[in-house]
């Protein structure tokens, strides 16, 4: 199902023309962010052999859908460094000190949107700005968008699916141990997925 819109099937062939569907139009409106239905979370290769596999428990952002005009949407998020969590306690505070995020100095990940695009009917492509300590960079984000429903609590929720990966050390995060059978102890390449739930805030009363 499209998220913002589908061609008009009684435009003239070719013509590109495009209409907004009545009922995903109705998603147009500001969303935020439900961190107990959210997850962000990152996979690693570990020692050349293995994956490790962690999140991050806090984080908060918002989503401002235009039903009508997807390039017009916006995505805002925010990340608390020091609810990493890969369950090893000892790793975890590791990737807290100053070897990795050094969440003391730089308690927060940010991600702000600058562009949005449709690519197919269920596919969003999020281009912005990811901030990891000092350091902001872009990044680009493929969602699967998987429906609206209006939840038991009368909540009209919207979720999305997505990844992308990326080189650590662009961010500073360079730290590393080689092993003695060749390679390193952490591999560079670091796989984000984030798997979205947003509640539409309710219109203010004019």
């Amino acid at each position: 199902m499209a998220l913002f819109g589908r061609k008009n099937d009684s435009a003239p062939a070719g013509s590109g023309t495009a209409v907004a569907d009545p009922a995903l139009t109705a998603l147009t409106g500001e969303y935020t962010i439900d961190p107990a239905h959210s997850t962000i979370s990152f996979t690693v290769r570990h020692a050349m052999v293995t994956n490790v596999r962690g999140s991050f428990n806090e984080h908060e952002g918002t989503l401002n859908l235009d039903g009508s005009n997807p390039a017009a949407s916006t995505a805002s998020i925010d990340v608390s460094i020091a609810s990493v969590d890969t369950g090893i306690p000892d790793r975890d505070g590791h990737l807290r000190s100053a070897d990795f995020f050094d969440a003391e100095t730089f308690p927060k990940m940010s991600f702000r949107s600058t562009s949005t695009e449709q690519i197919d009917a269920e596919t969003y492509r999020v281009t912005g700005d990811l901030t990891i300590k000092d350091t902001t960079r872009p990044l680009t984000i493929d969602l699967e968008f998987h429906g609206s429903a209006t939840d038991v609590y009368g909540n009209e929720r919207v979720g999305f699916e997505g990844s992308a990966t990326i080189l650590r050390s662009d961010w500073g995060l360079t730290w590393n141990a080689a092993l003695e059978t060749g390679g390193v102890m952490v591999s560079d390449k670091v796989k984000l997925t984030f798997d979205i739930s947003a509640i539409k805030k309710a219109a203010e009363a004019v």
